[in-house]
């Protein structure tokens, strides 16, 4: 889904649903992680954008300090009540770049679908101050890609984002393609500039399939979906609904999460 700068708080409003239907992450990708850097209950971590703690659960389980940095009050308090049996979980309500933390103190950094709000060179410039030397600094993301096996309703679809989403933005209808290897390697170069080495990244790709209304629940999570006015945004969903089942009654997103590592010397 494209990324609309200053739509930040728009999560927030739907913290339960986004929990809810905001999927997780692969198994293969925590293991990569943790086989570039190693983890334990002597280890301090910082994630980035808790959300509704999607990316949260693998790392507590290592026995580490867990500190999440949240904007939303209600993804604050959600994930607080979420995961208050792990004593070595705390959560900051404040954006990453307002908080202060302490210099060379945490061994991995990371951050899930949530690192391309904060500035560029304000970010990873703050993030390596904050890892020790050897530390690591872990960037995923999902990126789903509207069914490529019901080409008939994916253009069905497409037709109807261009009737009311683009239209709603003024912006010049955009074929979006899938999320591609050079992507993900132009990202994992970005950590360059800001003096991180041994950086790698790795691609790890699932399905998901909903029925109609629950794809419709699911779109009510974006912030640029969130952000249109409600009149619109209603109508523009029941037509996306309709057609879904008219053509199958099911939708299924194909997802590429990308994983970038950086190392800080």
């Amino acid at each position: 889904m494209p990324v609309i700068k200053g739509l930040e708080w728009t999560f927030d409003t739907v913290a339960d649903k986004y929990e809810k239907l905001r999927p997780g992450y692969t198994d293969d990708l925590y293991k990569m992680i943790f086989e570039y850097i190693a983890i334990d209950n002597s280890s301090h971590v910082v994630e980035v954008g808790i959300g509704g703690g999607q990316a949260t659960l693998p790392v507590l389980k290592t026995g580490c300090t867990l500190t999440a940095v949240e904007y939303g009050e209600n993804f604050s308090k959600l994930c607080k009540k979420k995961f208050e049996e792990y004593k070595n979980f705390s959560v900051i309500t404040d954006k990453f770049e307002n908080v202060d933390f302490p210099n060379s103190e945490y061994d991995l950094v990371y951050s899930a679908s949530a690192f391309h709000w904060v500035p560029e060179d304000i970010g990873y410039s703050k993030v390596y101050d904050m890892l020790k030397h050897g530390g690591a600094f872990a960037r995923f993301a999902n990126h789903p890609y509207r069914d490529k096996g019901n080409p008939i309703l994916s253009e069905e679809i497409d037709k109807l984002y261009s009737e009311y989403y683009y239209k709603y933005n003024g912006k010049d209808i955009k074929a979006e393609g899938e999320y591609s290897e050079e992507q993900a390697a132009l990202r994992a170069k970005l950590a360059e500039k800001y003096g991180f080495t041994d950086i790698r990244h790795a691609m790890f790709y699932r399905t998901r399939t909903f029925l109609a209304e629950e794809y419709i629940e699911l779109l009510g999570t974006y912030s640029d979906h969130i952000a249109i006015k409600e009149d619109i945004r209603t109508e523009f969903f029941a037509k996306i609904e309709e057609a879904i089942n008219r053509y199958g009654g099911k939708i299924t997103l194909y997802d590429t999460i990308d994983l970038q590592l950086a190392r800080k010397p």
